[in-house]
C-alpha cells in the first residue's frame, strides 16, 4: 500500500489547479492551501479569488492568504500542519524557512525540461527559441531559481502549429497526473542534480521590453515570437501615424521580394495583409489595434483602403 503524507500545496494561477485536483482527489492529506492575497480590480474595485481560491471555497479546503512570508504567525501556521511535503505550483519564490519545514522537502514544478529555461516564463520561451520539445520538471526547492535537485521529468513534442496558449493547455493536463507520479517517485529516489552547460536558455519574465517586435529581425524568429506571445501577453508593435499599439496573435513567414521600407504594412496582391521585413514578409492573420477587438487580417484589410502603414 502506497505512502499517505501530510501535503500542504501552495499556488495561485489556473495553471496550478489539476495538481491541486489531483492531490485533493488522492489518499494524500491535504492539510491546506496557500494562496496569494485577494486583488482588486476594475473602476468598482471589486474583490478578485484568485482560480486557486474559488477551487478550494468549492470543495471546502482550508485557505491561507499570507501577506507576508517572512511572519512568524504565518511560518508557526505551517509548522503547526507537520507537513510531510510542501508542494509548489506556479507561485511565489519561497524564504528557506518556510522550504525547510516539511520533513521530506518542498517540490516544485516548473514547465521545461530543467535545467533549461529557468526562470518565470517557461512556455513562451521554449516556443520563442523554437525548441522542438518541453515538458514539466517536479524538484525540490533550494537557495537558488529551478536550481533544486530532479526528481522527475515529462517531456511533450512542441508542434509546429503550438502557440503559448495551446501549449500551455498540454501541459497543464498533464500535471495532475505528474503531482502524483512524483510524490511517488520521493519514496524510491533522493533527486538527481542538475547538470548546468554553457548553452542553457533561460526565461525571464515577460515584460514590455521583449515582447515588443523587433522588424529588423529574422522573419521566422518574429514569427516564433508572435507564437510564444499568443494569445496572452500577445507580441506587440507601434503604428507610426497614431502611436497606438497594435498587438499580432497569428502570422506567417513568406520568403519572397519586395521594395517596402522594413516594417511597412502593405497588401499583397492576394489580398493578404503583409509587414515587409528582411528576405520577405509576415503575413498578419488576426491582431488588435489598441481600444479595439481583436480581428482577423482580412477585416484589417477592409478598412484600410489601400495605404500603407509603418510599424515601430
Amino acid at each position: 500500500m502506497k505512502n499517505s503524507f501530510k501535503i500542504i500545496f501552495m499556488g495561485t494561477p489556473d495553471f496550478a489547479i489539476p495538481s491541486l485536483d489531483s492531490l485533493y482527489k488522492s489518499h494524500h492529506n491535504l492539510c491546506c492551501v496557500v494562496t496569494s492575497p485577494d486583488k482588486k480590480q476594475g473602476r468598482g474595485l471589486k474583490v478578485v479569488y484568485s482560480p486557486v481560491k474559488n477551487y478550494c471555497l468549492k470543495n471546502n479546503i482550508k485557505v491561507v492568504q499570507p501577506e507576508n512570508f517572512h511572519s512568524q504567525e504565518f511560518l508557526n501556521e505551517i509548522i503547526g500542519y507537520k507537513p510531510d511535503i510542501i508542494v509548489v505550483v506556479a507561485f511565489k519564490i519561497l524564504p528557506k524557512k518556510l522550504w525547510e519545514i516539511p520533513k521530506l522537502g518542498t517540490i516544485n514544478i516548473h514547465a521545461s525540461i530543467l535545467p533549461n529555461l529557468r526562470g518565470a516564463a517557461p512556455i513562451n520561451w521554449a516556443i520563442i527559441n523554437g525548441l522542438k520539445k518541453t515538458g514539466l520538471t517536479s524538484f525540490f526547492i533550494n537557495e537558488g531559481m529551478d536550481t533544486g535537485d530532479i526528481i522527475k521529468i515529462k517531456e511533450i513534442k512542441i508542434n509546429e502549429d503550438d502557440n503559448f496558449g495551446s501549449l500551455y493547455e498540454k501541459l497543464r493536463s498533464l500535471s495532475g497526473n505528474f503531482i502524483l507520479d512524483t510524490i511517488d517517485e520521493i519514496q524510491k529516489v533522493n533527486g538527481k542534480p542538475q547538470v548546468n552547460t554553457k548553452d542553457l536558455l533561460t526565461a525571464p519574465k515577460l515584460n514590455k521590453e521583449n515582447t515588443k517586435i523587433n522588424w529588423l529581425e529574422d522573419g521566422k524568429k518574429i514569427v516564433k515570437k508572435i507564437r510564444g506571445l499568443s494569445p496572452i501577453p500577445g507580441a506587440w508593435s507601434i503604428i507610426k501615424d497614431s502611436n497606438k499599439i497594435i498587438k499580432i496573435y497569428d502570422s506567417l513567414f513568406h520568403e519572397l521580394n519586395h521594395d517596402f521600407e522594413i516594417g511597412k504594412m502593405y497588401i499583397e496582391s492576394s489580398n493578404k495583409l503583409m509587414v515587409a521585413v528582411n528576405k520577405g514578409a509576415i503575413e498578419i492573420l488576426s491582431l488588435k489595434i489598441e481600444g479595439k477587438k481583436r480581428i482577423s487580417g482580412l477585416d484589417y484589410i477592409n478598412g484600410l483602403k489601400n495605404k500603407t502603414i509603418k510599424l515601430i
